[in-house]
């Protein structure tokens, strides 16, 4: 089974009829030939599930592999998806050649976050045949057409009665699918990071999932879970739950350690207990995977018997229910877990500086740091690439505050992998930054100048990068040698941004950026861009603001000596005053 979730797009067609594929990446000719001969069976994707589509019709051959299994969905049920779905294809909705293409129903796929969020974004496809059309490309190109029916067209409310309990193990073979997946994904564990920790914990585990596995391929084979092959597992429901109980236990203790923890704190913690998190990561996906199995094993069984016993029926959509919970938050976890662990061992192999960070119980020198790093990202990478696609490489902003001589790509790299999903990077400067100015460093803030003045012409000591959400500066030789950051100040907490000239004989030029709990000041080296350095004080006055809770908070402060002094006057000070002139 696979998860084809990126390897196969339906690109949405302009007005025009022709396709828009610039959300695929391989592609380049924007105008492919929509036509589908009408003589044909076309392939048709039915989205019975939001995001799970039943796959009917012929199948181009580079994307046969893509399609997962039926699995443990019944020939019956599969049957009764295409009466329904082809009675569909005899009303209005969906009409000319589509009923012959529901005679040969071939999987599942699931279709794509990025062609779900086109559509859901108002993305139409053009309609033919009462369907909707689009063009299919693979990593090899365009490979053919496909008529896609929706499901709020599919899951109207006669058809979602008649297929509910076909689609309820329709939805749980696509969790057992999606986890086995990952599972497999992270085979690599097993050979290069595991095979010396926690023998007996990982004995007792893969048992478990082999038994597990034994038994869905057999029932697969079968078509129905008969009572003899039921009963090899029916007693493993008590040890299945220990072990994912235990994983998600040991990566829960893990996720609170790292957020309870300051920068230094988490790095070192993620170091040190780096082969423990893999194997808890990967332990708890696999304890997952023989959950599911074993779930989907019962509501098969319940299945079955829910014709005669309407508690059996109920029981399907119970399970559905909780498995699927309990699979979202496993990978939820292992997702935050495995993304943290990564990150680091990420940009210390990035960091182009002094080698560093060695991990304990290993050589303390830094060629061994390295290659440890490297080979558990090696093993980790895989995995985590598949729970959360990396972003991609950054790319220099629009707005640069540097050296003409800087090398920029050493400090991309490493700064790649501090920005969250969707973060936007749009100014990169290289400023002289001091202490925050308080009173006293107010006072000498003039001798600073005249000190930075005179290392003018060595490289700036601070990296500032301001991104559309918050503003990162570190000094420039812990961010490379260390990936450490110095600062990480959310956007809404700019207060004020001045841009001036300091008075000195440099002349250079200067911002004070007033956040909520302090005041900085960047002073430019005179060879870069004066036109770069008053863009980058754009951009912050663009964030300018003073939240209404601490406006009225500075007001009370302005009335409360006065209030205070009134409460502290005696009674009678008013008119003993007035007595006495």
């Amino acid at each position: 089974m696979q998860d084809p979730s990126d390897s196969m797009e339906i690109a949405e067609p302009e007005e025009n009829g022709q396709s828009n594929i610039t959300d695929s990446p391989v592609v380049d000719d924007p105008t492919p030939d929509l036509d589908i001969d009408s003589t044909s069976a076309p392939m048709v994707l039915a989205e019975v599930l939001p995001g799970v589509a039943v796959v009917f019709g012929e199948v181009p051959a580079e994307l046969k592999l893509d399609l997962i299994d039926f699995g443990l969905v019944s020939a019956a049920d599969r049957k009764q998806i295409s009466t329904v779905l082809a009675s569909i294809g005899n009303t209005a909705t969906v009409a000319g050649n589509l009923g012959n293409a529901f005679a040969s129903v071939q999987g599942l796929y699931r279709i794509s976050d990025a062609t779900q969020a086109l559509l859901k974004a108002g993305g139409t496809l053009a309609i033919k045949d009462g369907a909707n059309l689009g063009a299919v490309f693979s990593s090899s190109g365009l490979v053919g057409q496909a008529r896609f029916i929706p499901v709020s067209a599919v899951g109207a409310a006669q058809t979602a009665a008649a297929l509910g309990p076909a689609l309820a193990m329709v939805a749980l073979q696509m969790q057992l699918s999606e986890v086995t997946g990952l599972v497999r994904t992270n085979i690599a564990l097993t050979s290069q990071v595991l095979t010396t920790v926690r023998h007996g914990q990982w004995a007792e585990l893969t048992a478990l999932v082999a038994t597990v596995d034994d038994v869905v391929d057999q029932a697969r084979e079968a078509e129905s879970v008969p009572t003899t092959l039921w009963d090899t597992i029916a007693g493993k429901k008590a040890d299945l739950r220990t072990q994912r109980d235990l994983y998600r236990l040991n990566v829960g203790n893990h996720i609170r350690q790292i957020h309870r923890l300051d920068r230094h704190g988490r790095r070192e913690y993620l170091e040190t207990n780096a082969e423990a998190i893999l194997f808890d990561a990967h332990a708890l996906l696999s304890s997952v995977k023989a959950w599911t199995g074993y779930q989907a094993l019962h509501a098969a069984r319940a299945k079955a018997a829910g014709p005669e016993d309407a508690g059996e029926a109920r029981l399907v959509d119970d399970i559905v229910r909780r498995t699927g919970k309990e699979l979202a938050s496993a990978l939820a976890e292992s997702t935050s877990l495995i993304d943290s662990l990564t990150r680091e061992l990420r940009i210390i192999t990035e960091l182009p500086g002094r080698d560093t960070l060695p991990l304990p119980g290993k050589r303390r020198d830094s060629i061994a740091a390295r290659q440890t790093s490297a080979r558990l990202l090696e093993a980790i990478e895989p995995l985590a690439d598949a729970l959360h696609p990396p972003a991609p490489p950054l790319e220099a902003p629009g707005v640069i505050c540097a050296p003409k001589s800087l090398d920029l790509e050493p400090y991309l790299r490493i700064l790649r992998w501090f920005l969250e999903d969707g973060e936007t990077l749009g100014v990169l400067g290289f400023p002289d930054q001091f202490d925050a100015l308080g009173p006293m460093s107010a006072i000498f803030s003039g001798a600073k100048e005249k000190l930075a003045a005179a290392r003018d012409k060595v490289a700036a000591n601070t990296l500032v990068a301001v991104t559309d959400r918050r503003i990162i500066t570190a000094k420039t030789n812990a961010f490379l040698e260390q990936g450490e950051i110095r600062q990480d100040i959310p956007i809404d907490r700019v207060r004020y941004v001045r841009a001036a000239t300091t008075q000195d004989r440099s002349a250079r030029l200067a911002i004070d950026l007033i956040t909520r709990d302090e005041n900085i000041r960047w002073l430019f080296h005179t060879d870069i861009d004066n036109t770069q350095v008053d863009a980058l004080a754009a951009v912050l006055a663009e964030s300018m603001t003073i939240p209404d809770i601490e406006r009225d908070e500075l007001q009370r402060r302005r009335y409360a000596p006065i209030e205070a002094g009134r409460k502290g006057e005696a009674p009678g000070d008013h008119r003993g005053a007035e007595g006495g002139e």
